[in-house]
């Protein structure tokens, strides 16, 4: 082939690709603005040639909801309403009253209250219901609006009227809003005291959780040498990728990677690494998960095992590979948008769910297929379905009684019953076998009956019975089993009295000494945690796990 000709071949498969790439592109912009045309027309009909009046806003954005309803649940649009969750998630700060609200028995009511702020100083309890905010009545229906009456700038003031001590007292409080700093290190300690052992609890990644982490390590190397490190990330949901890489960045060797991120063009690979050298280098460390732990919780866990830094305990992880940018639209609105999946240092994609499949929206998402990738030290690790632990130790169950008795609310007001009638009470001084018998009293005082899972089949199949003549002949049999199944369960209360002791008394620890004594209380009786502890003292089978 001569020169010329190789040329022109050479010329054609250029101008093959280059035109090939632009008609691509311009079939995507004309499907975009033939549709746009389309979704525009349709809008504009409805809104104005609709039998009924409509609310063109409220339309609209149900049709941006329905649009991201076919992606994956992570691609949202964000109201004027919520602006203040970005900002809270980046800055962990807010101007308000320093307290969580939640709903019991219908009610709005305190459940938290933050160490040190306004609420807490100027007397609101937990327990405490909200009816009025400034001059908006407050009840379940507008719960969720609660926030933004709430909040405001640090140092206006904003009226609260409560319901105290089973709405027999009105109380009104004028509050000053402050700066509040949400913290994503909520304990920080030796556990146990007297051990080398430090506990660390992160429940969120926002911009300060590398910088909280750092400052606590640092004031707890001073009081005594740190041997051991748990660091807690069960139920933690996530937050920012470059706050999971600092946390990171503060177990692992400088120069390591932490992760990788992949876009729609695959040639776009971003790396993390380890910037700085690590706080607690060569320390034994163990992390706790579960499948709560999701985003940056997976990020860092996946970083530990990935590179042999530390055993990963508990059960197998959310899940969640996708990572999210937040792009800033008109009018204070914001769109939180899918833009890439994240890998580990082993290069493999922890993602669960794969939002392509039968989804013609996305028809090329690649099917995510479980395949086994390797640690740094040679150890086998699978990709897909979350982080898997080395060691699976499943969380201590509680029986469908104490789940019930935890939904409906009983042991928040036992609690905040007791502490109405015993304003004097000493946490330190609590007798569980006093507390147990006066909440036994309260169960019967509140009428409450357990309906087990038996008794409601029991009582259908009794139904069921009644309706048909032909089976008359086994009511009697279908009486004698209910009878018996009423004396078996008939102490189920005395029966559960340990994990309801355990319950009452975590509630207790949170009214006198806040998060710090909900993690300290419920750690005495936390299998996960105790196992961790117990591979401290078995260095054999620590690096066993690891492979060295």
């Amino acid at each position: 082939m001569n020169k010329r000709k190789a040329m022109k071949i050479f010329i054609a498969v250029s101008l093959l690709f280059t035109f090939g790439f632009l008609i691509n592109k311009s079939d995507i912009y004309f499907e975009i603005a033939k549709n746009i045309d389309i979704f525009t027309k349709v809008y504009k009909e409805i809104s104005f040639n609709y039998v009924d009046e409509i609310n063109p806003e409220q339309f609209l954005r149900a049709g941006i909801k329905g649009m991201l309803n076919s992606l994956d649940p992570y691609t949202v649009f964000i109201d004027e309403k919520k602006q203040d969750d970005i900002e809270l998630l980046t800055n962990s700060k807010y101007g308000g009253i320093g307290v969580t609200i939640g709903v019991r028995e219908s009610k709005v009511t305190i459940i938290e209250l933050m160490d040190g702020y306004s609420a807490q100083r100027q007397g609101i309890r937990v327990g405490d219901i909200i009816i009025q905010v400034d001059s908006v009545k407050i009840s379940q229906d507008n719960f969720e609006d609660i926030s933004s009456y709430v909040k405001g700038e640090p140092g206006t003031l904003v009226q609260l009227k409560i319901l105290r001590n089973s709405e027999k007292d009105t109380i009104q409080f004028n509050i000053l809003r402050e700066e509040v700093t949400i913290k994503n290190l909520v304990f920080a300690g030796f556990v146990p005291e007297e051990s080398n052992n430090v506990y660390l609890k992160l429940t969120g990644f926002s911009r300060t959780a590398g910088e909280e982490l750092k400052k606590s390590i640092l004031e707890l190397g001073k009081q005594k040498e740190i041997k051991s490190v748990v660091l807690d990330l069960r139920g933690n949901p996530g937050g920012l990728l470059d706050a999971a890489v600092d946390v990171s960045s503060k177990f692992l060797e400088r120069g390591q990677l932490i992760v990788s991120t992949k876009g729609r063009d695959t040639t776009t690979l971003k790396q993390f690494f380890s910037t700085q050298e690590p706080l607690v280098k060569d320390i034994p460390l163990i992390v706790l998960v579960n499948e709560g732990s999701a985003s940056a919780s997976e990020i860092v866990a996946g970083a530990v095992q990935d590179h042999d830094r530390g055993v990963i305990v508990g059960t197998p992880t959310f899940g969640k590979g996708l990572v999210q940018t937040i792009v800033p639209l008109s009018y204070n609105t914001s769109l939180k948008i899918t833009t890439s999946k994240y890998y580990t240092p082993s290069g493999r994609c922890i993602q669960k769910i794969d939002y392509s499949k039968k989804n013609p929206v996305i028809p090329q998402y690649d099917t995510l297929i479980t395949s086994s990738f390797n640690t740094d030290n040679k150890r086998i690790v699978y990709s897909s379905g979350g982080i898997k632990p080395d060691s699976i130790v499943k969380e201590k169950e509680i029986s469908g009684l104490t789940k019930d008795i935890l939904a409906k609310g009983l042991v928040f007001k036992f609690a905040t019953k007791l502490l109405a009638n015993h304003p004097d009470l000493n946490f330190s001084t609590l007798k569980n076998e006093k507390i147990f018998n006066e909440f036994v009293s309260f169960l019967k005082d509140e009428k409450y009956e357990y309906r087990s899972e038996i008794k409601l089949k029991l009582d259908e199949l009794t139904s069921a019975i009644e309706k048909n003549k032909h089976l008359n002949g086994v009511k009697s049999s279908i009486a004698n089993l209910k009878e018996e199944v009423t004396k078996l369960t008939k102490n189920e209360v005395e029966q559960e009295k340990e994990d309801i002791l355990f319950l009452i008394r975590i509630e207790m620890a949170s009214r006198f000494n806040g998060r710090e004594g909900i993690v300290k209380e419920m750690l005495k009786d936390d299998i996960q945690f105790q196992t961790a502890v117990k591979l401290f003292s078995d260095f054999t089978s620590y690096n066993k796990i690891l492979n060295r």
